[in-house]
């Protein structure tokens, strides 16, 4: 704003320039609506230089309101939205957001925003009025018009400045020269080999944002954003320490920008400026939608041809819940000594299946083999030629639902929202992302209940729950924080500090606990609806913990804590009365060696549903199962039953050489 302050003369500003002035300076501060809640602003100096530095930009280029006062309609139309998501969900419109909203209907939201929708809309009639009030006021004024020379210095500093950063987007940037005689700090020997073989940080390790690692903004620097860390995990990007990978748009090959050189912010800080970067979250919707389409693309004509053995118009209904990060030995229906699993231990027509193995610990890559016919050693390849058994399901003449407590949109998610779109009705319920202000699984019950209501027949539901997804204390709420110390309550905890092993693990009970109860509701919810039903439940992967002398915690690290996952069936009397056999089959198979890829031709089996290339061989509840090698991702493709399980951290390591990867 001080680059054009020359041409303004206070004593002649008149109250119409002073409001055009202020409605903008209003615009900017919206991110910084947190602060007036007591509540921190992320990389707030960053947003603010970049808030001035754009305001230079277009006003230096446009040289009067007049001419860039309509671009700002989106910012006025999406304000009310941008607020209520910084209240109630701590954060702004993300790309997430724009998913949930392009795929919800309007009668969706309202039930959804209850009564707040009513003060929404007052508020969106306000901004439309400020708009008008303040375009207006542009087109009246010349008071607040650029002509003298600095508005082409300012013009020139920009360019240049907008030319460096693209430099280091396309060639890189180079890394910080090291002091002289520092020494690096050691991470642990397990840890860094997962890094540089798969991209995961290491416990006490970190890595970039992802924004950072694609861009010429910023440093590739150690940080305590654990949410930052979890998404380099799951997006297998290795953290880089000597310099940014350059992005290849032009095929040229230049030397990296000189660190010195570089434009001492993240592109993080702009995305998060109001009003431009809703300009740039925009955009990060389209290549999402685009990315969508592509891998939707590869299936769109795929059909299974599916039907039931014996059609009939008899009420029936199919569940899969899709847990987070839980791993088998903290569920005492599987052995643990505290009772994580007190509801559903007085289960009956439960059967607990003791040896499921996820082929790797990562939700994006891990839930396309639980729901689709992709292979375990294709699962880090994007997309899929097939579509899911949600489509065999409707085949059969099933309604389909998938209603989630996951994110639905972005780059670490396209994997499985790619699946979702498959089915009938959608409903992504977690505005809040993986922060405090997510919602618990509790949220699900209610449209849950809704559907078994409703009236189509023959129901397939998918709940995708948040589980015990990082910070685990924000999994519950407070009356399930039975084991302590906790970190409920702590403001972003370190997952990475070693000091907080014994609150870590008792949180991680305690959203054990509370999914016992949640799918105890569910169950019950069930059971409420006298008909045949059935539910599978299976997690996604598990979790390393500080186990013993093991040093490492969260996933992707190899270990068997994450590839040895929970995992149970449960029946009602109806559907045992009418599948007596798939029932005997179950409890004979509960002790098999089974994995994440014999989900999906399970599940097609428990509703009776047959199609040409069926492999009733890697159904648990059919009588011609057999096992099958079970691949996971350890240092190359290591087969699960020929691996030795090593040291406190319990690596998994292939006895012979492990296939390799693609």
């Amino acid at each position: 704003m001080g680059a054009f302050a020359p041409t303004l003369r206070p004593m002649r500003v008149q109250p119409g320039p002073l409001f055009l002035l202020l409605s903008y300076i209003a615009l900017s501060a919206v991110p910084f609506v947190p602060l007036a809640m007591g509540k921190p602003v992320d990389q707030p100096w960053q947003m603010l230089g970049m808030e001035i530095v754009a305001w230079t930009a277009v006003w230096a280029a446009f040289k009067r309101p007049a001419y860039f006062h309509w671009l700002l309609l989106p910012a006025f139309l999406a304000l009310p939205t941008e607020v209520y998501l910084i209240i109630y969900y701590g954060q702004g419109i993300s790309t997430h957001h724009l998913g949930i909203i392009a795929e919800t209907s309007p009668k969706e939201a309202m039930e959804f925003l209850g009564r707040t929708v009513w003060l929404m809309g007052a508020v969106l009639l306000t901004a439309i009025a400020w708009f008008v009030a303040g375009w207006r006021m542009a087109f009246k004024t010349r008071a607040l018009d650029w002509n003298d020379a600095s508005r082409w210095v300012a013009l020139a500093i920009v360019g240049v400045l907008g030319g460096v950063a693209a430099y280091g987007w396309e060639f890189g940037v180079a890394g910080k020269p090291a002091p002289p005689k520092a020494a690096p700090a050691k991470a642990p020997a397990k840890a860094a080999d997962k890094a540089s073989a798969s991209g995961a940080p290491a416990a006490g390790a970190s890595a970039p944002t992802a924004s950072a690692a694609a861009s010429g903004f910023g440093d590739v620097v150690p940080g305590e954003d654990e949410e930052e860390v979890q998404d380099a995990v799951e997006a297998d990007e290795a953290p880089e320490t000597g310099s940014v990978p350059a992005a290849g748009r032009t095929g040229w090959k230049l030397r990296p920008l000189a660190h010195w050189a570089r434009v001492p912010v993240e592109f993080d800080a702009f995305t998060g400026t109001w009003p431009f970067g809703l300009m740039a979250r925009g955009v990060d919707f389209y290549k999402e939608r685009q990315h969508l389409a592509e891998l939707g693309s590869r299936s769109g004509a795929f059909t299974f041809k599916a039907r039931q053995a014996e059609p009939n118009e008899e009420p029936e209904v199919v569940v899969l819940v899709i847990g987070e990060s839980s791993r088998y030995d903290r569920w005492s229906l599987n052995g643990y000594q505290r009772e994580t699993n007190p509801l559903l231990s007085r289960e009956g027509n439960l059967v607990a299946l003791r040896d499921v193995i996820t082929a790797v610990s990562a939700t994006r890559l891990s839930v396309p083999v639980i729901i689709s016919r992709k292979p375990a050693t294709q699962s880090l390849r994007d997309g899929f030629a097939e579509k899911s058994f949600i489509t065999a399901y409707k085949e059969a003449g099933f309604k389909t639902y998938w209603l989630s407590n996951q994110i639905s949109f972005g780059q670490f998610d396209t994997p499985v929202s790619v699946f979702a779109k498959e089915a009938d009705v959608i409903q992504f319920l977690n505005l809040g992302g993986f922060t405090n202000n997510s919602n618990f699984d509790q949220i699900l019950l209610a449209p849950l209940r809704q559907t078994l209501a409703a009236p189509a027949p023959k129901k397939l539901i998918v709940l995708h729950t948040l589980g015990s997804h990082w910070n685990y204390s924000q999994r519950h709420p407070a009356e399930f924080d039975k084991w302590k110390p906790s970190l409920y309550g702590v403001n972003k905890p370190a997952y990475t500090d070693l000091r907080i092993k014994e609150q870590l693990n008792n949180s991680y009970d305690n959203s054990v606990l509370y999914t016992d109860w949640f799918l105890s509701q569910v169950i019950a919810a069930l059971k409420s609806a006298p008909l045949r039903s059935s539910l599978v439940y299976v997690s996604d992967h598990g979790q390393t913990l500080y186990d013993g002398a093991c040093r490492l915690a969260f996933h992707g690290h190899n270990t068997q804590y994450e590839f040895h996952v929970p995992a149970f069936v449960w029946y009602s009397d109806q559907y045992k009365d009418r599948y007596p056999d798939k029932v005997r089959q179950l409890e004979r198979h509960r002790k098999s060696r089974l994995a994440t890829e014999n989900m999906f031709h399970t599940l097609l089996d428990l509703g009776d549903i047959r199609y040409p290339g069926e492999r009733l061989e890697w159904s648990f509840v059919n009588k011609q199962f057999k096992h099958h090698k079970r691949y996971v991702d350890s240092y190359g493709w290591t087969n699960y039953d020929n691996a030795i399980v090593k040291g406190a951290c319990r690596e998994v390591i292939d006895r012979n050489k492990p296939l390799k990867q693609d």
